[in-house]
């Protein structure tokens, strides 16, 4: 059987990965907003006895690169020796997708261009000749509706067959430009022998670009700094394109303004409108939702309905949740006990690990099984960039990137999530405030927790809908003073250790769709939801080990926690918290969800995590170790504020490859939710 490697590319929000699962099987999450996909995955298939492997490359708008999608995708079209590159476009946007597609073309001749989503095109009247296409090209064209398998088939065909296309110049530069690319093809196809067209590479070697020239210097396994004849030849062409009137620094301007140019001239022989305000219905509705005066008010009732829905909805299958598993715990004591395993194992294994995965699973799960589907429908509706684009100004005015808004969302689902997101971020500077500062916004571990400090002091125990809808409000408020300290710190970040003045932003505005719900829900439980939990599981296993030790081992008759509670406690009494509470969250480094189980034990002495899913039994507790409305406002604080957790730290690490950062990841949250609590509890002792 023939083996094939083939590259997937194409802008974002196109249906490229929509294509990926269709033809692989696989169940590659898909979504409706700019740089969803930051890595490249892929998956195999077999057609007419040739065994495909595809890879989905990241979305991505070009491949001059200046992001880490951009490096990605451009690098493995350049390096990878792939046979072909399938490249996905909107039929509906189809001009701005050329741009690409002409890039990729001057990089190799084995194209398939596949026009995707003819069906949104056709609803919107929109005709393509996909022939004239196909020869103004020069490449094979192929028109799909993959979420509905059609011409998948031919698609198939196509990758089988790997044609090579006609090259031809269809992007024409300058004519000094010209002259000088001219003069470094020849000199390569004299010395070197690669799938690239030198045409491509001669243009990128004259613009000077260091992180291609290292990749080029790995494949040909040759150092072209220290070939002395091409240095020289390629100092020649620049200095000639200089003196004839185009700055080396200006090269990139001339480029695009070529292909842009281009693009337009294509798209206007090849597709046609029967409604020339084809787009007028999605304008109409971008008036309101990124509308100066109501975008914002709109974005924050959204939110606030958002999470209406999940405590409401959250609420009885987590106590269903919570009877199962502690009935569980039983029979599985029982059988450790029918193995005869020494007694403080089976306490161990019962009291420690299962009790705080019992925890973490039934306080995780329930909620985010409601909020990743409303976040995914948010997203695949189209709504995602209209947030970043409300949001981009305000963060401009921090120094930093709209696109950090997008990573903000991200993060209200997992905050290790929203660090990986961050890869969207072109600038290295405005990736580190991104990254610094998502844990700002709390996480679906830290809802559950700030939610019955809520209820339990400020909306009290009554089911009514006026008090669901105060428990939302005053949840939105928690969450509004993490964006609008999100805001404060990147601002003090880029005008201190990370200065700089904010990068250039463009943001796509993808066109409205329907959600596919089916689909929705499916990539929300396997892709999401399971995802995060099983993380959580992961982590909370060993935690519920070394918990369980804290409790019951023993020095001088008192647990190692009480003793530590104990040392801490003069400190958390100055921050309006205790010692007690301060233990549950360092010994809660793993998981948020496990904070609220250890301060309990610590309050009632136990050896082992006990189930208070009644949260008037809960109150009492806390009111009779000293809880006043004080301290909860100092949990809550302390709550949204604090180092992030286990998982998100390594992912820090290793999206920064530094401990420095890491480090600072951890301490900047931290020292600001001390700084903030001692602040409110100094502030209303003075008055109460």
């Amino acid at each position: 059987m023939e083996k094939k490697k083939i590259a997937l590319a194409g802008n974002p929000n196109v249906g490229k990965s929509t294509v990926f699962n269709a033809l692989t099987g696989m169940h590659q999450h898909t979504g409706n907003w700019p740089g969803k996909t930051v890595g490249s995955a892929y998956g195999k298939f077999t057609h007419k006895n040739s065994e495909i492997t595809l890879y989905d490359l990241p979305g991505t708008y070009s491949l001059i690169a200046h992001s880490e999608e951009e490096e990605i995708a451009r690098n493995f079209i350049c390096f990878s020796d792939s046979d072909l590159t399938v490249v996905v476009v909107d039929a509906v946007c189809l001009e701005r997708n050329l741009n690409l597609v002409l890039q990729i073309i001057e990089i190799t001749d084995h194209v398939v261009v596949c026009v995707n989503l003819l069906d949104e095109a056709k609803k919107k009247k929109i005709k393509i000749d996909l022939k004239k296409l196909e020869k103004e090209l020069g490449v094979k064209v192929i028109g799909t509706c993959a979420r509905n398998q059609v011409g998948l088939e031919e698609l198939k065909d196509s990758m089988v067959k790997c044609i090579q296309n006609r090259f031809s110049k269809i992007l024409k530069y300058d004519p000094i430009l010209e002259e000088g690319i001219e003069e470094i093809e020849f000199f390569l196809k004299s010395r070197f022998q690669t799938k690239m067209h030198p045409r491509w590479l001669a243009l990128r070697l004259i613009q000077s670009d260091e992180n291609l020239l290292q990749e080029i210097n790995v494949y040909l396994k040759e150092d072209l700094k220290e070939d002395k004849l091409f240095q020289e030849k390629l100092e020649q062409v620049r200095k000639k394109i200089e003196e004839n009137g185009i700055p080396l620094n200006k090269i990139e301007n001339k480029v695009v303004i070529s292909i842009v140019n281009k693009a337009e001239e294509i798209f206007k022989k090849t597709v046609t409108f029967e409604k020339e305000d084809y787009n007028r219905k999605d304008r109409k509705i971008d008036r309101v939702l990124t509308s100066k005066k109501i975008g914002i008010p709109l974005m924050i009732l959204l939110l606030m309905v958002t999470f209406w829905l999940t405590i409401v909805g959250s609420n009885y299958p987590s106590n269903i949740l919570f009877d199962l598993l502690f009935k569980i715990e039983e029979p599985f004591k029982n059988i450790l006990n029918f193995l005869k395993l020494p007694s403080f194992i089976i306490s161990l294994l019962v009291d420690g690990v299962y009790r705080v995965l019992a925890w973490v699973v039934a306080v995780m799960l329930p909620p985010m099984a409601i909020f990743f589907p409303i976040f995914t429908i948010l997203e695949d509706s189209g709504y995602l960039p209209r947030i970043a684009f409300n949001l981009d100004h305000a963060f401009k005015k921090c120094s930093a990137c709209g696109k950090q808004a997008l990573t903000m969302c991200m993060g209200f689902g997992c905050n290790a999530v929203g660090v990986t997101g961050t890869r969207i971020i072109d600038s290295p500077r405005e990736k580190l405030i991104a990254i610094l500062t998502n844990s700002f916004v709390p996480c679906n571990g830290r809802f559950p927790t700030i939610i019955s400090i809520i209820t339990m002091f400020f909306v009290g125990f009554s089911n009514t809908i006026q008090s669901s809808i105060l428990n939302v409000v005053l949840l939105t408020l928690i969450i509004l003073l993490g964006i609008i300290m999100t805001f404060f710190v990147s601002k003090v970040l880029s005008k201190t250790i990370l200065k700089g003045v904010p990068s250039s932003f463009v943001l796509e505005l993808p066109p409205y769709r329907r959600p596919q719900f089916g689909k929705v829900i499916v990539r929300s439980i396997f892709d999401r939801t399971l995802f995060v939990l099983g993380r959580a599981i992961a982590v909370a296993a060993p935690a519920g080990l070394i918990i369980w030790m804290f409790a019951n081992i023993e020095i001088s008759g008192i647990s190692i926690l009480k003793h530590c509670a104990n040392f801490l406690d003069p400190f958390g009494r100055i921050l309006g918290l205790d010692g007690v509470i301060l233990m549950s969250f360092l010994l809660g480094f793993p998981a948020n969800e496990i904070v609220v189980p250890i301060m309990i034990m610590g309050y009632m002495s136990l050896s082992n995590i006990t189930d208070f899913s009644n949260l008037l039994e809960l109150k009492n507790l806390l009111v009779e170790n000293g809880w006043t409305y004080i301290t909860a406002i100092c949990f809550m604080i302390f709550s949204l504020f604090h180092f992030p957790c286990s998982t998100t730290c390594l992912t820090i690490k290793k999206e920064t490859g530094s401990v420095k950062w890491t480090i600072l990841s951890f301490l900047l949250p931290t020292i600001i939710g001390l700084i903030l609590c001692f602040l409110i509890a100094s502030g209303l002792k003075l008055f109460f």
